[in-house]
């Protein structure tokens, strides 16, 4: 990495947008601020699809942590990036398969912090911890994931819309591969990032994001470089594929009206 982690605050900072708050305000929750909305509106008036995008991402999260539970049995997951609860969290729907699966959320959002561990406060197989995603040391050791996981049985890895956060100086490719090298054979790896195959809406959107997050993102990516990360992993079926289409359950998704970007991405297992 090109940097060290910083430290982690437990201060909410209102005078500047925050990824996860931005993002709640797209699902239609009420965890955000003035500033996070002021910035949707800005962000939505070049990128008009960017809600419905939302709404799509949310539910392939859902039908992914659901196939893993149910197809593949796994009953131990590790989300990334995982912003504030709202309907439907990783650990409600693997829960609904198995009650005693074991779910670890992180986030370097202090209001996630907050939000998460009064949801989870009677929930014993599932923890929250404020930690940056990159920081896969610090992760990976810290006492609610030693309590939760057990890292001799499979485990899905979520890097759900998280990516683009990860400038190409942090090498998000790299950080994938670490996470991998941890998890045993028979571990997944999830992963879906913005990416959009017009150079004027990656460049306006990484500028408006950078420059309105002070700096707290990565890049919008095309679509040849997300497959680069999973290197060395076998790419599950249906693929890298634009996400409200990845084993979607019917026909009655929100559908993107513009294409100017799209969240893109699938599932690759270690073998």
């Amino acid at each position: 990495m090109s940097q060290e982690i910083p430290p982690q605050s437990s201060a909410v900072d209102v005078s500047i947008p925050s990824v996860a708050r931005m993002y709640d305000y797209y699902l239609g929750g009420k965890d955000n601020y003035a500033v996070d909305r002021e910035a949707c509106d800005e962000l939505s008036k070049v990128v008009p699809s960017t809600q419905v995008l939302a709404i799509n991402n949310r539910r392939f999260l859902q039908r992914v942590v659901r196939w893993l539970a149910t197809e593949h049995g796994i009953r131990q997951f590790i989300d990334h990036g995982s912003g504030l609860p709202t309907q439907d969290n990783v650990h409600q729907v693997a829960q609904r398969v198995d009650p005693q699966s074991r779910v670890v959320y992180v986030d370097n959002d202090p209001i996630v912090l907050a939000h998460g561990r009064a949801l989870l406060e009677e929930n014993a197989n599932t923890a929250v911890i404020q930690a940056d995603m990159r920081d896969t040391d610090g992760i990976f050791t810290s006492p609610e994931v030693e309590r939760l996981i057990d890292f001799d049985q499979p485990v899905a890895a979520l890097f759900v819309s998280v990516l683009h956060c990860i400038p190409d100086s942090d090498d998000p490719a790299g950080l994938i591969k670490r996470v991998a090298d941890r998890l045993v054979p028979g571990s997944f790896l999830v992963v879906c990032q913005l990416v959009s195959e017009d150079a004027a809406t990656r460049d306006f959107v990484t500028t408006f994001m950078r420059v309105s997050t002070h700096g707290q993102w990565g890049r919008v990516r095309q679509a040849h470089e997300l497959a680069g990360f999973l290197e060395g992993l076998e790419v599950q079926e249906p693929g890298l594929v634009e996400v409200s289409t990845w084993k979607p359950d019917a026909d009655i998704g929100p559908r993107q009206l513009t294409k100017e970007w799209i969240e893109y991405g699938g599932v690759a297992r270690k073998s």
